[in-house]
């Protein structure tokens, strides 16, 4: 099963390009909200990391700030192997 990814961008973030590009690459589907249009993804930004920095990752429930590809393969791996438990215990 796929991770529930969502991308936290504003429309001039270069690095936000780059990590939907980056997970577009990887073959993973994912939501995109603009917190610059956005009040409910921009509240949620501030919440979790206290200030509208972009862009803001979350995998499943993974917080990741930045396009930071190793924090952002490691939690790929990890709900893959999350996946891979559930799938033997329902087996």
């Amino acid at each position: 099963m796929q991770p529930t990814i969502v991308i936290y961008t504003s429309p001039t973030c270069a690095y936000c390009h780059q990590a939907k590009e980056y997970f577009k690459e990887k073959g993973f589907s994912f939501s995109e909200k603009d917190i610059t249009t956005d009040q409910d993804a921009l509240q949620f930004i501030l919440e979790k990391v206290g200030q509208a920095v972009t862009p803001i990752i979350t995998v499943n429930d993974q917080v990741i700030i930045g396009f930071d590809r190793p924090q952002i393969d490691e939690a790929l791996a990890h709900s893959h192997q999350s996946d891979e438990k559930d799938f033997k215990q329902a087996a």
